[in-house]
């Protein structure tokens, strides 16, 4: 049997695992949709970028319900405070969530110009308002949501939206925003007609350019200009969730747990190897390789983001103590572990199907394509 602590230990990883699917097999066609009026000249270019994702966009979605599923079932704590404070920022989110497939189901109904300009806006501002706001609430992370929890477990949230807004939490939101322009415009590059990789090349080496830089002066941020939080209490991983049993102090830095597990520093070098690898490949056209550093550059980012933060998973500004951390905010042991055996056995079958869909709709959807097929449908 898995101790109690080692489950917290996978479920945490585990939620790392689902954010980067999301970021990686969502995160492009979000790009796409961002890019859209920039990529796209006419309406026939339009229509080859949005026909590169909407085959798979509606399967991709399936890693931010798994996300979203998991904090619920093994984080209930995290999921209370995030749904709870966050309300206005989920709504913003959801909304674009609701409207993305409307844009890409009415798009295409009328040929007008009008109607089709106007839902490739739409299009446009649901791919950017995403990636924003993960970005800032990533950001609002190191900074502390104002929440605590009263002797009854109560929970009470003293900020509003506009507070979300900090500098850092905004520099944040560039890097997302940025890191996801770049993976859009590398599949792109990839996957749409010759005529248009060239412009979705250039696209991303600038995207990745903007990202380096974010990225980069994001950490020095961290390293200097923010104070980390640290437990300063005996830890351990057996007790039931209660985050009031634990003393937390704001001091220091958050690359602490760097510097107690140097393993970590390969996710920041993966995420700038990566972002670098796309802007070189890009530059000599091997835009698959460059796909998978962009790729890569997700992946670097989103683990370097946990492994600071960690064991934190929602430091609180209001009350440090009754910040949320990996060993005090989960389900029972019996629910992680029933989970954990569902996860082993579904898992698998995602990623098969994944793999096997993107097979079938292997290569360039091409300009010939789109003029040879029908204008409406």
């Amino acid at each position: 049997m898995i101790d109690y602590e080692m489950l917290r230990v996978i479920w945490w990883l585990l939620l790392g695992v689902l954010l980067i699917g999301f970021a990686i097999m969502d995160g492009f066609d979000f790009g796409i949709a961002a890019l859209l009026r920039v990529l796209g000249r006419d309406d026939d270019e339009r229509r080859v970028l949005l026909e590169t994702v909407e085959p798979v966009w509606e399967g991709n979605q399936v890693w931010f319900i798994l996300g979203g599923g998991a904090v619920f079932a093994a984080w209930p704590l995290v999921y209370a405070v995030a749904f709870s404070g966050l309300y206005v920022a989920m709504f913003l989110l959801l909304a674009a969530f609701i409207l993305r497939p409307v844009g890409f189901s009415y798009r295409n109904k009328l040929t007008d110009p009008r109607w089709r300009n106007a839902w490739d806006w739409v299009l446009t501002v649901t791919g950017l308002v995403p990636p924003l706001l993960f970005g800032v609430a990533f950001g609002n992370l190191f900074l502390g949501l104002p929440f605590h929890f009263d002797a009854e477990m109560r929970m009470t949230y003293a900020g509003g939206f506009f507070a979300l807004l900090h500098p850092f939490a905004l520099v944040a939101g560039v890097v997302s925003v940025a890191m996801l322009l770049m993976h859009g415009a590398a599949y792109a590059a990839f996957k749409a007609d010759e005529s248009l990789a060239a412009r979705a090349s250039n696209a991303a080496r600038i995207a990745a350019s903007i990202f380096v830089f974010a990225y980069v002066g994001a950490g020095a941020w961290l390293a200097f200009g923010l104070p980390g939080f640290a437990i300063t209490s005996a830890v351990t991983g057996h007790e039931p969730s209660n985050p009031l049993l634990k003393q937390v102090a704001v001091q220091g830095h958050w690359f602490a747990s760097f510097a107690a597990h140097p393993a970590f520093w390969i996710a920041p070098a993966l995420a700038l190897a990566g972002a670098l690898a796309c802007i070189t490949l890009s530059r000599t056209r091997r835009h698959f390789a460059a796909f998978i550093g962009s790729s890569l550059a997700c992946a670097g980012t989103i683990l370097s983001a946990g492994f600071a933060l960690f064991p934190f998973l929602v430091p609180s500004s209001l009350d440090p103590n009754s910040s949320l951390t990996v060993w005090d905010a989960s389900s029972s042991k019996g629910t992680l572990g029933l989970m954990l055996i569902v996860v082993l056995i579904f898992m698998p079958l995602v990623i098969a199907y994944t793999a096997w869909v993107y097979r079938v709709l292997r290569g360039r959807v091409t300009l010939e394509h789109i003029r040879a097929s029908h204008e409406g449908y």
